[in-house]
């Protein structure tokens, strides 16, 4: 892991790891020294790497005694089906935000490693059959959500 981003990435998932409470506390600036980049460099890997769809809530206060938490959150199958509904807008899911809730119901064990795969050579195939984005996200949408709707028939 050579790049910056990756580097925090792997730090602060290793923190939160050791976290008895579950989400840690952390200083933008302090973080950035750490890592010899700038703070807008802390808020890319915190807006792509720790969002609500990876299992993550990422709150800030602002001001001389700020802070950012990071908080891992813990889901139940049907609290993820709730969230992808959610996120969904007229039926539509991004490639992101499909491959981001995979990876969720995998890393909570809800899926094996080969259901992931299939899953998402299912989106892969998405890619590749429509050229057209918003008809893509829209059978993203669908497949997704009968595929959640199949796992709590099976939890």
């Amino acid at each position: 892991m050579s790049n910056v981003t990756e580097r925090m990435e792997d730090y602060l998932r290793k923190l939160l790891n050791y976290s008895a409470s579950g989400y840690i506390d952390i200083k933008r600036k302090e973080l950035a020294g750490k890592f010899n980049c700038v703070p807008s460099q802390v808020n890319y890997v915190l807006e792509t790497r720790f969002t609500l769809e990876k299992g993550y809530m990422v709150e800030s206060k602002r001001g001389g005694k700020g802070f950012l938490r990071i908080r891992k959150l813990k889901a139940s199958l049907e609290s993820l089906l709730d969230m992808f509904i959610e996120d969904v807008t007229d039926g539509q899911i991004t490639d992101d935000q499909a491959r981001g809730l995979i990876q969720r119901l995998y890393d909570l064990k809800y899926v094996s490693l080969r259901e992931s795969k299939l899953m998402e050579a299912t989106m892969d195939s998405l890619l590749i059959e429509a050229e057209d984005r918003l008809l893509q996200e829209k059978l993203r949408g669908r497949l997704l959500k009968d595929m959640l709707l199949m796992l709590l028939k099976l939890a």
